[in-house]
């Protein structure tokens, strides 16, 4: 593999979250590029999804093994895209990994139905019934802003060069909006099992579909009430609850000491021995809208001018939840690409694969194989259109 450079840096952004809204933050962006590259800059950003920060999801670092001195970096997707030539950026929405959290230094700020998770490190018995900040933490406009910025960032560091996106999971309520408002910014795009609700919050406004829904319940609207169940910034995983959905046991301890090392206050929380914290993965709870069947054929951006490639597992219940669960909370990667207008678009649907292949040796060998195909000409696997399923054995075949 190349030689690679690493540089983190810290983003100057005006923040549009209502609990620090108009203050100067610095969003955290992790850089890999080949030492020594020339030439036009191939620029990706890569985004975490809801709740695991970018680091642990994109570039996580094994210890040596093997009677090797080097660390392992066969899991790390960044590190993979880097070294076929791009130059790959990592960042951290507000409310996740190394860029900063506001009002979630508070356990009261807490999901009140996850704070049974914080009785010993730190107790919450002096919390009261109303949190000191009773407001979910990011919405789409903060978060699309957020996004804006490090775009801006990165083509200015790469000769103004379209930047490719890929993004896991909930990322999709990020990337795929931004990408439909500013389209001369996105080359292309790349979503891991994206979540799309059909009938998801947008605006209704034919002229304005992405403006903020009726009820967002945004504390700069005094007016409105916070949506019921969206009243605190914070949501809590337990070491436990994020290592069961883990397959391979002892990646799931290094994927937690990941998520730890970025966080030094979760990391001092959880565990059931006092003065002995275990740790807890907070994650911002944030307030979505702008993503669904409605706004996606937006300016018949998606599959023309950004061409769009989706991967998925059949064994994926997260990306793909019941239609009776109503239209907040009903996925479906399917009607993502059905929505999608251009015909420059290609799905695959992987038979094995959950919500998680990055954690998973094989899965997270050919998912980095896709995106580089993907990014590199627009193939993967030879197709470059349509609907497709790849089997176990790696046979790929078209879906009628």
């Amino acid at each position: 593999m190349p030689q690679l450079t690493l540089v983190d840096h810290k983003v100057k952004h005006k923040s549009s979250i209502p609990a620090n809204a108009g203050e100067d933050v610095e969003l955290f962006v992790r850089e890999y590029k080949t030492a020594g590259s020339s030439g036009t800059p191939k620029p990706v950003l890569m985004l975490h999804g809801r709740s695991v920060p970018a680091l642990p999801g994109f570039d996580l670092v094994l210890p040596p093994k093997g009677g090797s001195t080097h660390p392992d970096t066969s899991y790390s997707w960044a590190q993979f895209l880097a070294g076929k030539g791009y130059d790959v950026y990592i960042m951290d929405l507000q409310g996740s990994g190394l860029s900063p959290r506001p009002k979630m230094e508070d356990p009261c700020n807490a999901n009140p139905a996850q704070r049974g998770l914080l009785e010993t490190n730190p107790g919450t018995g002096t919390c009261s019934p109303t949190a000191p900040y009773p407001h979910q933490l990011g919405n789409s406009q903060s978060e699309w802003d957020e996004l804006a910025t490090v775009v801006k960032f990165i083509r200015a560091r790469c000769g103004n060069e379209k930047v490719s996106f890929i993004g896991w999971s909930a990322a999709s309520f990020v990337m795929g909006p931004y990408a439909l408002q500013n389209p001369g910014d996105v080359a292309r795009m790349f979503l891991l099992a994206p979540i799309f609700p059909p009938a998801g919050r947008w605006s209704t406004h034919p002229e304005a579909p992405f403006a903020p829904p009726p009820g967002t319940g945004l504390p700069t609207q005094p007016e409105s009430k916070p949506p019921a169940g969206f009243g605190f910034p914070m949501n809590l995983t337990s070491k436990a609850g994020l290592q069961a959905t883990i397959s391979d046991k002892d990646l799931a301890g290094h994927v937690w000491q990941s998520i730890m090392d970025c966080d030094s206050v979760g990391q001092k929380w959880g565990g059931t021995t006092a003065g002995a914290p275990e740790g807890v993965m907070r994650w911002r709870n944030s307030y979505w809208w702008g993503w669904n069947t409605s706004t996606v054929p937006y300016g018949s951006t998606l599959g023309t001018s950004v061409p769009v490639c989706i991967v998925y597992g059949d064994q994926d219940t997260t990306a793909n939840t019941a239609v009776e669960l109503g239209p907040v909370l009903h996925f479906s990667v399917p009607d993502l690409y059905q929505a999608i207008p251009g015909a420059d678009k290609l799905m695959i649907r992987v038979e094995g694969w959950d919500h998680q292949p990055v954690w998973d040796r094989r899965p997270n060998q050919i998912l980095q194989q896709m995106s580089w195909k993907w990014l590199d000409d627009k193939k993967v696997y030879g197709v470059e259109g349509g609907s497709w399923v790849m089997d176990a054995d790696g046979v790929v075949t078209e879906v009628e």
